[in-house]
């Protein structure tokens, strides 16, 4: 960014140093700058290998794209964008860039807000830069004239403030442009979740540069550019709030410093992304915010557990009655929430169907064979 403030050229290129262009790279780039200046550009990014350097180029077209994690992958160029291109050398419409190599029209990229500069270290930056691009009134493009190899480093350490470092990026990402559909974010990174509740980002300068550009919200994105995102998962049978009908409470998950030391609590009921809990066919109640974890059962209390990928998950498995009662089916127990108002647990008790021991889905779904 330090050099993008000081550079007078009309068109910025941001290249990774562990980059190999090929001949002819760079004029495909600028031709298609030329005419079109409200657009970010890439060239194909082929793939040197990181032990031998071995130059490989890539077979097919691809297009960047990414998951509700908001990690960037590659997929095939899919057959409805091929049908607008008008030839084999014709841009790609790509959801997102790579950040490896992007051109862009530096007026351009400085009046659209430049990078976030409280963003740190690097990564998802070249997914705030694409979805704001398409937001705010431009296009993201992949080249196929242009190639340039890149090495991809498949092994090489990363410490734990790096990893936290993407997330906050993230974080800044689904707080600024990705309007009500930030729950799809949080509930797929449990860590992006709790970092964004004890941290809460202040994004209030990217908000006042989305109002100030006059950009679309991330509907649009997903209806226009990116369809395939919204594709729904396996639908749970119940989500939403889980509300206890004997104490008028919510069950609600308290975070722990670490992750053994979360819980299962009652509360009154709120919005909260904590409160909310989906069930599905596999018969697991998993924590929508934290969806790497499930109803488990210790010591008579139901308490929050890694979704076990074993064979023998049954302690994990519940079966939710048309009654209201939520039976744990190995030990044929109920859930019942704590009659006394210093107890705040969600205990497992003999099911007797009084009124502690009926719950309550905010939404249940019909399903459907396909």
């Amino acid at each position: 960014m330090l050099g993008a403030a000081r550079a007078t050229g009309d068109v910025l290129i941001f290249m990774d140093s562990h980059c190999e262009c090929q001949k002819g790279w760079l004029e495909p780039l600028l031709a298609r700058l030329s005419s079109n200046r409200n657009s970010v550009v890439s060239p194909v990014i082929d793939v040197i290998d990181w032990k031998t350097f071995q130059y490989y180029h890539s077979v097919g077209l691809h297009r960047g794209v990414f998951d509700w994690k908001l990690d960037f992958h590659w997929e095939p160029v899919p057959e409805h964008e091929e049908k607008v291109r008008q030839s084999p050398i014709s841009p790609i419409r790509s959801p997102v860039v790579a950040g490896a190599v992007v051109a862009i029209d530096r007026h351009y990229f400085q009046n659209t807000g430049a990078y976030d500069s409280d963003m740190t270290m690097w990564g998802a930056e070249n997914l705030e830069l694409s979805i704001r691009t398409w937001l705010c009134g431009g296009s993201v493009e992949i080249i196929p004239c242009s190639r340039v190899g890149h090495v991809y480093r498949s092994h090489f350490p990363r410490a734990f403030s790096y990893e936290e470092a993407i997330v906050r990026n993230k974080i800044r990402i689904a707080e600024t442009w990705l309007g009500s559909f930030k729950e799809n974010f949080y509930k797929h990174d449990t860590v992006a979740f709790l970092i964004s509740k004890a941290e809460k980002p202040d994004c209030s300068e990217r908000l006042q540069l989305q109002k100030r550009l006059g950009c679309r919200n991330f509907q649009w994105f997903v209806s226009n550019v990116y369809p395939e995102l919204s594709q729904p998962e396996d639908t749970p049978r119940f989500s939403g709030k889980l509300y206890n009908m004997g104490v008028g409470f919510c069950a609600d998950y308290r975070p722990g410093k670490a992750i053994a030391e979360g819980s299962i609590e009652l509360s009154p009921c709120s919005h909260s992304l904590t409160q909310y809990f989906e069930y599905n066919r596999m018969k697991e109640i998993r924590l929508g915010s934290a969806p790497l974890f499930c109803f488990d059962v210790r010591h008579g209390k139901v308490i929050p557990q890694n979704c076990t990928k074993e064979t023998d998950n049954s302690h994990q498995h519940w079966d939710v009655q048309e009654n209201g009662m939520i039976v744990h089916v190995l030990s044929g127990k109920c859930i019942e929430a704590a009659k006394s108002e210093d107890e705040k647990d969600l205990l497992l008790c003999v099911c007797n169907k009084n009124a502690n021991q009926v719950w309550q889905f905010e939404r249940s779904s019909v399903l459907r064979q396909r």
